[in-house]
C-alpha cells in the first residue's frame, strides 16, 4: 500500500534563499549565548510562576531607588526584561518553524522508508525470477538480526 503523506520540493533556488535566510538570521542575533549543559543547570530558573513575581519586584524597585544599591543592577535586570519580552516572539516563530521542519522530515523519511519497504517486499514476491534474488539478499541484511558473539554471552554460573 503505497504512502505520500507529502510532496515537498526544494529548489536550488529556495535552498540557496533559505540558507542565505538563516545567515543573515544568525548575524542579526549573533548576540545570543550558547551554554553548556553544566551552565544551565547552575542558572536560578524564572519560570511562569516566578515571572510575575519578577516583573513586579523590579517594578517596585524602580519606583522605590532610595532602597537600591547600585551593586543591584536593577537597570541591567530591566534591560534584560525588556530584552526577553522582544526575543520570545521570535522563538515561539523559530520553535514552530523548527517542529515543522522536523515533522517533514519524519514524513518524507517515512515515505521513502514505506515505498523502499514496499519494493523489497516485490523483490522477494517477483525478484527470484527476474534475477535479482541476490540483491534481494544483499537489500536483506537491513534486516539481519545481529548475534551475540561467544565473548559476549555470560558464562553460566
Amino acid at each position: 500500500m503505497s504512502q505520500n503523506i507529502i510532496d515537498f520540493t526544494l529548489d536550488d533556488a529556495q535552498l540557496a534563499a533559505s540558507l542565505q535566510a538563516l545567515t543573515d538570521l544568525e548575524a542579526q542575533l549573533s548576540g545570543l549565548v550558547a551554554m553548556s549543559t553544566e551552565q544551565r543547570r547552575k542558572l536560578a530558573r524564572m519560570g511562569d510562576k516566578s515571572e510575575a513575581f519578577c516583573r513586579q519586584t523590579l517594578s517596585v524597585l524602580a519606583q522605590n531607588p532610595q532602597v537600591v544599591p547600585p551593586s543591584l543592577k536593577l537597570a541591567e535586570a530591566q534591560a534584560d526584561l525588556a530584552a526577553l519580552d522582544r526575543l520570545r516572539p521570535l522563538v515561539l516563530r523559530l520553535q514552530r518553524l523548527a517542529e515543522r521542519a522536523n515533522d517533514t522530515e519524519v514524513a518524507l523519511g517515512s515515505d521513502v522508508m514505506r515505498c523502499a519497504l514496499d519494493g523489497y517486499a516485490l523483490l522477494k514476491v517477483s525478484g527470484r525470477n527476474q534475477g535479482l534474488e541476490g540483491l534481494r539478499k544483499e537489500l536483506g541484511t537491513r534486516f539481519a538480526r545481529s548475534t551475540r558473539s561467544t565473548e559476549d554471552v555470560p558464562e553460566p554460573a
